[in-house]
């Protein structure tokens, strides 16, 4: 609901549907889509003025990533990965990324801290 800033998700494979905020220049560009296809109930549509397939999504990505110059193929996945990677990076409470993520099981989420880092940067104070 961009009204309330909130974008709600709910989440395939038995994930945690959560409630994220948006803010700044994220939700302004959002409402500013939005009044662009003011006809249509989704920020996100097709030219037919439908809501995007996961397989478009997908191939939107997939495009970003090549003009990007990536010698590899990119995935919407990546993107939450790199969510996750980043939150992890920043030294957020591991429970808090769980639950942020959707994660049912913390083992799906402590593969964020694999690479990180500066994880134990805090630890002792000299």
């Amino acid at each position: 609901m961009l009204d309330a800033s909130e974008l709600h998700v709910s989440r395939i494979k038995n994930g945690l549907p959560s409630t994220h905020p948006i803010r700044g220049i994220e939700l302004r560009a959002l409402k500013q889509l939005q009044r662009h296809y003011h006809s249509s109930p989704y920020v996100f549509v097709s030219e037919r003025n439908t809501p995007l397939t996961t397989r478009t999504v997908h191939h939107i990505i997939a495009r970003a990533g090549k003009n990007s110059g990536f010698d590899f193929t990119v995935h919407p996945h990546m993107l939450r990965h790199s969510t996750g990677f980043y939150l992890a990076n920043n030294g957020h409470d591991m429970r808090a990324i769980q639950s942020y993520m959707g994660h049912v099981n913390i083992k799906n989420t402590v593969i964020y801290t694999d690479l990180a880092p500066n994880r134990f940067k805090k630890f002792w104070n000299d």
